[in-house]
């Protein structure tokens, strides 16, 4: 396996002028521009006092200047500590504190918005606008940056070129980065990733996803998460890509405008996305009369799919390979429509503390309902006497996984079992063949009073499927399934619902979901709640506001 840092260092050797990394419809940076970068970076660490091991962090909005800092950071051996950019600005404080990190790397607004009085250790700050200072708490650091591009040709007073990049390699062990799963500011889980892990997963992605240089991606999900860094900046830069950064979470407009202008390769998302695509652009066309009676009739149907197909494939800016989902499961029927379209799809599974990945199969492989199989230099197991008939935990050891929580031992040694297994907190079982298939959180499985496991996310798919529900979260009240769901108030308004229609739709959703459930999963009501639900950075709803 190779070190990534090999794998960079031989994409900025061989394509030196050629465009690496690039905010839409903004700025660019070459593959010779980013290794400059990096080099004057390194000088700056320097001047903060940065020795190897000390933690560095970014908080920041995506873009390309983002890109450069984490791997100016990553390879001057700090530990980089990514932090979201949505967080509140207390918890930044909290976080950039409790990492130890002595240089922050933040978009101006934000820095307008924090408190270095609670980051004490913090030396020096710099903005990912420019890379001008923004603090510093040494004038020896202001004068050092002031003269940057000085120290800089004096370095290299025959230019820096190609031959001067060289990375260093002997740190698989090491920990390369810190990953804060949530912002709160009691007791942090900061997840510790090694370099061999995030060599692991970006060799898993040249590996069973080849690219090659020449080809784009178009970059949407947070940098800050590692599913985003991973298979959105990382693993295709490796490769030779191309990336194009999305500042903020796109519109429906500007992500379909940025894909027919950049062509990607690949499209990786979260099936929340898809899911929007097929609702909005796809079923109003499959419930047109004319379309609905021409789908069942073999061969005809296989045109129409077809050219739906087509549709979105263009609608992705025609070039996709692939599209892969993470984060969530995709909702069965979406899927059944997938499969029928011969989409190439695949849904992978992983967590931060994974690096992220655990779970993955090429498209053409792909068993529906699943989400992919063990991947490479990784184990998984289920903790059932019956893996695959019975639900038991989903657990996990290999390169990929973390070595534990920073600062915070009793939630390492509570995540991982007397014999070395990470605790996924997940629920699944695994078929004879390696596929994978979760069944829901163990946190959030209802037991009922007669025994029965209920996994509330399979009642949701089928409460997601019904007329006007945009999603939903299903909780137990008092012994009895309560379904908690955001409706479509524009659609209902546009087919002509009132107010006074609304226990109607509701009560005939409770009778349509109830007549798929077996007796111990059924719901007891539906309550609507006014605004969409809270959610994670990879759109999974955040379950524990809603019980």
């Amino acid at each position: 396996m190779k070190h990534y840092f090999t794998r960079l260092q031989e994409q900025i050797r061989e394509h030196w002028d050629a465009p690496a990394l690039s905010d839409y419809k903004g700025e660019s940076f070459t593959f010779g521009d980013l290794a400059a970068h990096i080099e004057k970076f390194h000088i700056f660490f320097e001047s903060a006092g940065v020795k190897r091991g000390d933690k560095i962090a970014i908080c920041a909005r995506n873009s390309a200047r983002w890109a450069v800092s984490f791997l100016a950071a990553n390879t001057y051996e700090a530990v980089t500590v990514p932090i979201l950019s949505d967080f509140h600005p207390d918890s930044v404080n909290s976080l950039v504190d409790h990492s130890d990190s002595i240089v922050l790397i933040t978009d101006n607004d934000i820095w307008k918005k924090l408190d270095i009085s609670k980051m004490p250790k913090v030396k020096g700050v710099m903005s990912t606008s420019d890379f001008t200072l923004l603090y510093s708490s040494d004038p020896a650091i202001e004068a050092s940056v002031a003269s940057l591009d000085g120290i800089f040709a004096g370095r290299h007073p025959e230019g820096f070129g190609p031959s001067d990049v060289s990375y260093p390699t002997d740190n698989d062990k090491d920990i390369a980065l810190i990953n804060y799963t949530s912002g709160t500011t009691s007791a942090p889980k900061g997840v510790m990733i090694r370099y061999e892990s995030i060599s692991s997963n970006i060799e898993f992605g040249l590996d069973f996803m080849p690219c090659s240089f020449g080809e784009t991606i178009v970059s949407m999900l947070p940098l800050a998460h590692m599913y985003g860094m991973a298979f959105e900046f990382l693993y295709p830069l490796c490769g030779g890509v191309h990336v194009y950064f999305l500042g903020k979470t796109p519109t429906p407009t500007l992500l379909l405008g940025a894909m027919a202008a950049v062509k990607p390769y690949l499209v990786v998302t979260v099936p929340l996305v898809m899911e929007k695509v097929f609702k909005g652009s796809i079923l109003p066309v499959l419930k047109k009369p004319a379309v609905r009676f021409l789908t069942k009739i073999p061969g005809i149907n296989s045109i129409i799919f077809k050219k739906i197909r087509e549709k979105v494939m263009s609608a992705f800016g025609g070039n996709v390979r692939m599209i892969i989902m993470g984060g969530a499961a995709l909702n069965p029927e979406v899927e059944s429509w997938f499969r029928k379209f011969r989409l190439p799809y695949t849904v992978g599974y992983g967590m931060t503390e994974c690096a992220p990945l655990l779970g993955y199969e090429h498209w053409t492989k792909f068993v529906p309902k699943s989400c992919g199989k063990c991947v490479e230099r990784v184990e998984v197991r289920i903790d059932s006497e019956d893996p695959q008939h019975v639900a038991g935990e989903i657990q996990a050891r290999g390169v990929n996984i973390m070595s534990g929580y920073y600062k915070n031992p009793e939630a390492t040694q509570a995540s991982f079992t007397e014999d070395g297994w990470l605790k996924t907190g997940d629920l699944g079982v695994i078929d004879a063949q390696g596929n994978i298939f979760i069944r829901g959180r163990s946190k959030n499985m209802i037991l009922s009073s007669n025994g029965q496991n209920i996994y509330p996310e399979e009642v949701e798919a089928v409460v997601n499927n019904q007329p006007y529900v945009v999603e939903s979260v299903v909780v137990d009240r008092g012994a009895k399934l309560v379904a908690l769901v955001y409706m479509d108030k524009d659609k209902m308004s546009a087919d002509g619902l009132g107010q006074d229609a609304v226990k109607a739709v509701l009560d005939r959703i409770v009778a349509d979901v109830n007549r798929s459930m077996p007796s111990y999963s059924k719901l007891a009501k539906i309550e609507v709640v006014d605004q969409p639900f809270e959610k994670t950075p990879k759109m999974s709803i955040k379950r524990f506001l809603y019980k």
